[in-house]
């Protein structure tokens, strides 16, 4: 027998139960879709982080003050007391290019939380900075329409601002911002800018801000107290590590921190932390993946269940067949093409299903598609065919004639 005619007599057992077949179908189809957009809602949302971090400037590191992040007790109270909050004079240190070569600039930065009004209008700015021109650059924040505030206007405390898209829309509506006034805490501030758009980091909405001089945000709103945290720019990524050790030998001096283990102020590299959440990330898709190919498996041992069931509808035939000649091998193959086919046209149906699947947002993610995954997803669902449909196609080419005449 031709393997033209073993193909002929598989597809004809297909199509004689067409409601089976296209069952067993879809469950790999589902599979294989769920495999492959699975892993792209994963990939999405890995780079999604990515590029919100990214977005902060990989080479850019934060000093927040650690005042009061002892725990608790007697030892911690002491601890706390004896410790230095975060100065402009510390910033001016970090800038010093002889003790800090690796350093580009630092801005210090005095964080308000306030309320800005304009008419009946208000809105209350997830971030309210008073800061240095230079933070706009450490930060990776651009100006998309007017200008940047100057060094000028911090030294004589101006009250200007430049703010952030859903703080212009929240103020203004369509309306163009820029020379308007808002009252923010009931101190006025003239917009002389807006920044371009940076989207939401997961945690907090990144245009939901305003940026002022920092001697006017003293001055009017937080008084001459304690920084908030300091921004500070290495002049490269490939020298961060290098910046942060800089960063470590200033301000342990300057804070006279004999034991690092209780420093009074901590960094956050935006490096690190981008290469921790990819790797939290690249776990997260791994999971979603596995979670997907149990789809697949179930699909497998559906084709098992129905070939099994096949092979016992057609044991008349089967056994008629070896009666008249037929070898053991061309039984042996049918049963397999027959599995096989059940399970390719699954997995093609189910790339389309999952490359159409990924054009669309799921839960707020924009799925990526892994490559890899769509001829993975498919090739595995051609191994279960064969895999799974092995069992039946063995059993189907093991019967002996005379039992198969026999069988009612």
């Amino acid at each position: 027998m031709s393997l033209f005619e073993i193909i002929r007599f598989a597809l004809r057992g297909l199509n004689s139960n067409k409601l089976r077949t296209t069952l067993t179908t879809l469950g790999i189809a589902i599979g294989v879709s769920s495999v492959i957009i699975l892993l792209a809602v994963g990939n999405g949302s890995s780079k999604a982080v990515q590029a919100g971090i990214e977005k902060l400037g990989t080479n850019t590191i934060t000093i927040q003050s650690n005042r009061g992040g002892f725990g608790g007790g007697r030892a911690s109270a002491a601890r706390a007391a004896s410790s230095q909050p975060l100065t402009v004079a510390d910033a001016v240190a970090l800038s010093d290019a002889v003790n800090a070569p690796d350093i580009k600039q630092a801005a210090p930065v005095a964080g308000a939380n306030v309320a800005c009004a304009v008419g009946t209008n208000s809105s209350t700015p997830g971030t309210f900075n008073g800061t240095w021109p230079s933070w706009f650059e450490a930060s990776n924040t651009s100006v998309k329409q007017g200008t940047y505030f100057t060094n000028d206007d911090v030294t004589e405390g101006r009250h200007v601002a430049v703010i952030g898209n859903t703080t212009a829309t929240d103020l203004f509506g369509t309306s163009n911002p820029l020379g308007q006034e808002m009252r923010c805490g009931g101190i006025p501030f003239t917009i002389i800018g807006v920044t371009e758009k940076k989207g939401s980091n997961g945690f907090q909405d990144g245009d939901s801000l305003v940026v002022a001089p920092l001697t006017a945000v003293q001055r009017s709103l937080t008084g001459y107290n304690n920084l908030q945290s300091i921004v500070v720019q290495a002049k490269s990524a490939k020298v961060q590590d290098l910046a942060q050790t800089e960063i470590n030998t200033i301000m342990d001096a300057r804070h006279k921190v004999k034991n690092t283990n209780n420093r009074d102020y901590r960094t956050l590299n935006q490096a690190s932390l981008l290469q921790t959440t990819s790797s939290s990330n690249s776990v997260f898709t791994v999971l979603l993946g596995m979670v997907a190919a149990i789809s697949l498996l179930v699909g497998g041992i559906g084709i098992t269940n129905i070939m099994l069931v096949t092979v016992i509808e057609r044991t008349r035939e089967i056994g008629i067949r070896k009666a008249i000649g037929a070898p053991k091998r061309a039984i042996l193959t049918q049963f397999l093409i027959e599995a096989t086919i059940l399970s390719l046209v699954g997995g093609l149906i189910g790339v389309f299903g999952g490359l159409v699947g990924s054009h669309f947002k799921i839960v707020g993610v924009q799925p990526v598609i892994i490559p890899a995954s769509v001829f993975l997803a498919f090739g595995v669902s051609i191994l279960i065919g064969v895999f799974f449909g092995g069992y039946p196609a063995s059993r189907a080419a093991s019967l002996r004639p005379i039992e198969a005449l026999r069988y009612e």
